[in-house]
């Protein structure tokens, strides 16, 4: 979830999250995570009290004014699934390959960048 601010709308982060905010705590499924009252300022959703409750990782770029907020750990996995999102890039000779034409085998990903 990236944002512009430190705060957030409730439908917005439901939205991007699946979390939804109630009065018993941020919910998803049936799992509930109890939120304390600083969580809503202003009408908003804090990102730092919501990030640090739901075990998110949280990014803030000052210069530019963004916030991005990782997937939640609540429930003891970095990952919702193991499913690779849709990946199109230009194979060695300029063609457009697609991750999902691998469908059903063991694939290995290896990442380089000369930064």
């Amino acid at each position: 979830m990236l944002l512009t601010s430190t705060t957030t709308e409730p439908a917005a982060f439901e939205e991007a999250t699946g979390w939804a905010v109630k009065p018993e705590g941020a919910c998803r499924g049936e799992v509930c995570v109890p939120l304390p009252d600083e969580v809503r300022v202003d009408g908003g959703l804090d990102v730092a009290v919501l990030a640090e409750r739901l075990g998110m990782p949280v990014l803030r770029d000052e210069d530019h004014g963004v916030v991005a907020l990782g997937p939640s750990t609540v429930v003891g996995r970095a990952l919702e699934s193991a499913v690779a999102p849709e990946l199109e890039l230009p194979d060695a000779d300029g063609n457009p390959f697609r991750l999902s034409s691998l469908h059903g085998k063991k694939v290995l990903l290896v990442a380089w960048a000369s930064w």
